[in-house]
């Protein structure tokens, strides 16, 4: 199938841009839908949408925020802290959305094991089903999150 003109310009802002140094793709050489048609069969699988994640996300990043830079006590099992650095980073998607450069760790008390992410993975998993490429700085694998979350 042959992509349009916008499909392209999208893929070039995500595999490398001005918006982020390292891009949103990773080594990751599949195109953006096949990344988002991959990762919506996973959660398909698991029972969750990407919009249910973003909801549990952003509510762990509120309490975390609530916390001041401190771990921030998340049900029995995990702990999540806020990291901020200043600055905001628009959507690389053609739409108005800025986001604070802000990164959430939920981390397992017991395991230490850990998952993170900022502000503008949330939104990209809510509103464009977009859980970055393989080995991006922040690519998170849908399964490790709904394991994290829930």
């Amino acid at each position: 199938m042959k992509e349009s003109p916008d499909t392209k310009k999208l893929e070039a802002m995500l595999r490398s841009s001005k918006l982020s140094s390292s891009g949103f793709m990773g080594t990751d050489n599949r195109a953006v839908g096949e990344i988002i048609d991959t990762d919506l069969a996973v959660l398909s699988e698991l029972g969750y949408t990407p919009q249910e994640l973003a909801k549990r996300m952003q509510q762990i990043t509120d309490a975390a925020t609530e916390a001041l830079g401190n771990w921030a006590k998340i049900g029995d099992s995990h702990e999540a802290m806020i990291i901020e650095v200043k600055g905001r980073i628009p959507c690389p998607w053609p739409h108005a959305g800025n986001f604070a450069k802000r990164v959430t760790i939920l981390r397992d008390i017991e395991t230490k094991s850990q998952i993170k992410w900022s502000d503008l993975n949330i939104h990209l998993i809510a509103e464009h089903d977009f859980f970055e490429g393989k080995n991006s700085e922040f690519r998170i694998e849908p399964a490790d999150l709904v394991k994290a979350l829930y």
